[in-house]
C-alpha cells in the first residue's frame, strides 16, 4: 500500500513495514501532487509500538510535515509542534563521527529543532 499522508505512514510502519520505505513512498506521491491534506491528520505514536526507533519516527514525521508545509506554503499541523515529537538527545543519520558536523550544518530547521540532524536532501526524491 502507499500511503497518501504522514497518518497511513505511521499506520502501515505500526504493522512492521520500513519506515524509509513508506516515507519514500509517501513522498513521491505528495511531490506528484502537494495537498495540505496529506500532512493535516495526525499520525498515531510509533514510539512503544516500534521497537528502538519509534521515537525517532514520530519526530522525524512531524518535522516532515513542518518542513513540507512551509516549502509548499500550506498549513503547519498543530500537531507537528507537540513537545513529544522532538528528540531529548540529539540523533543522527549516520552513525559516522566524522559526518557529525555535516549534518549539524546541513539539517534543515525542522529537523534539527527537533534534535534530529539529517543531511539536506534526507526529503529529496530526485
Amino acid at each position: 500500500m502507499i500511503p497518501k499522508t504522514l497518518a497511513e505512514v505511521a499506520d502501515i510502519v505500526a504493522r512492521g513495514e520500513s519506515f524509509d520505505l513508506c516515507l519514500r513512498n509517501f513522498l513521491d506521491g505528495f511531490y506528484a501532487n502537494p495537498a495540505a491534506e496529506a500532512l493535516q491528520t495526525e499520525p498515531l505514536q510509533l514510539a512503544g509500538r516500534v521497537p528502538r526507533h519509534g521515537e525517532i519516527e514520530d519526530a522525524y514525521l512531524a518535522a516532515t510535515a513542518e518542513w513540507l508545509a512551509s516549502r509548499y506554503d500550506l498549513p503547519l499541523p498543530a500537531w507537528a509542534l507537540a513537545p513529544w515529537r522532538s528528540l531529548r538527545r540529539p540523533w543522527f543519520a549516520s552513525a559516522l563521527s566524522a559526518l557529525r558536523a555535516v549534518l549539524l550544518h546541513e539539517s534543515p530547521a525542522p529537523f534539527r529543532a527537533r534534535n534530529l540532524f539529517v543531511s539536506e536532501n534526507a526529503l529529496s526524491r530526485a
